[in-house]
């Protein structure tokens, strides 16, 4: 084709993109199912992952839970199977109204969710766990990658074990689980990879420079892994991108920003991130920043100059907003450490 020729095609298309973004905010799109598929998601017995779990099972997804501490990944999958209970009660008393027997309905609603003890930063952990589920449970169709960690020390603080644990569970299990599910996704044309990263992935801040390159690398990884799948023209495999701002699950508890402007940006509530992430996953969305103004931020970040950025993070307090939690973190480590006679 002729280059000029294409370049209108082009622009077209990137116009065209623009309207139907805007249709897609005006005009809430139709959410997918995800009954029956197979839904594995990391980090699942505390915080978002629990949440995600929640949220998936109630839409009669089958649950393969991944978590380091058991008992709590245990714990997530007692409150799924809960859930499954209620979902097979209200199908059986809506059967029985329909004048159809339980024998018919059931088998419908014969939800199972699967618990595994794997630790993400270790990748022949990651693999052979993989083969289990494989094994046990079946191909997994769509992939939460959802576990994280934060060390909250200063850099010439943080001992280099910390540092590269941050790394490897926040950035490269993401590699490792991708890997081990992607080759069927691949075959089948059909699967969807969430990655849940940070705001902290977009823009950064002083203090947890550990967090903050984890959480880039794995935007970046999101964003190759995106482009791949559409230069292979495998449209049947979604991606989304979760980047929300410091959520309320404790694992920043401190942290805080200029306390004239906290009332307006507070701290998200963590149901409320997993069910704008949920939103965005079932309607095939790419990429989803909690709350909206952190798009505006990145935007900001990308074009202004540095030290205008350095006068809005001081106008903020998002500067230093870090260092309460790194000081809290500080404060529990020598307390243990003197409960511990070290």
């Amino acid at each position: 084709m002729n280059i000029i020729l294409e370049f209108f095609v082009v622009t077209f298309k990137v116009l065209w993109a623009f309207v139907v973004a805007a249709a897609k905010w005006l005009m809430r799109p139709k959410e997918k199912s995800v009954a029956g598929q197979v839904c594995l998601i990391t980090g699942a017995g505390s915080g978002l992952g629990r949440l995600f779990a929640l949220e998936f099972a109630r839409r009669r997804a089958r649950l393969v839970l991944w978590d380091i501490n058991t008992q709590s990944n245990e714990e997530t999958a007692g409150m799924v199977r809960h859930i499954y209970r209620e979902i097979a009660e209200e199908a059986v008393v809506a059967a029985q109204k329909a004048g159809h027997g339980e024998e018919e309905v059931l088998p419908q609603y014969n939800l199972q969710v699967h618990t595994y003890t794997c630790d993400v930063s270790k990748r022949e952990n990651v693999y052979t766990t993989a083969e289990r589920v494989r094994k046990e449970v079946g191909e997994v169709s769509v992939l939460v990658n959802n576990a994280g960690v934060v060390s909250g020390h200063h850099l010439l603080e943080c001992p280099d074990e910390l540092i590269e644990r941050t790394m490897m569970v926040n950035c490269h299990a993401h590699f490792w689980t991708t890997k081990a599910f992607l080759p069927k996704m691949l075959e089948l044309n059909h699967g969807h990879i969430v990655t849940v990263a940070s705001s902290l992935g977009l823009f950064s801040t002083a203090g947890v420079e550990d967090y903050c390159a984890s959480k880039f690398g794995v935007v970046g990884f999101h964003e190759s892994l995106s482009h791949e799948l559409k230069a292979a023209e495998k449209d049947g495999i979604k991606t989304t991108l979760v980047c929300p701002y410091l959520v309320d699950t404790g694992m920043f508890r401190g942290c805080r920003i200029r306390k004239e402007i906290e009332p307006f940006l507070p701290p998200l509530k963590p149901d409320y991130c997993v069910k704008q992430a949920m939103r965005a996953i079932l309607t095939d969305q790419p990429m989803i920043c909690t709350p909206r103004l952190m798009y505006m931020v990145t935007f900001m970040k990308s074009i202004l100059p540095f030290e205008a950025v350095v006068c809005m993070y001081r106008f903020l307090g998002a500067d230093k907003c870090m260092y309460p939690f790194i000081a809290q973190r500080k404060q529990a480590t020598n307390n243990n450490e003197a409960k511990n006679g070290i």
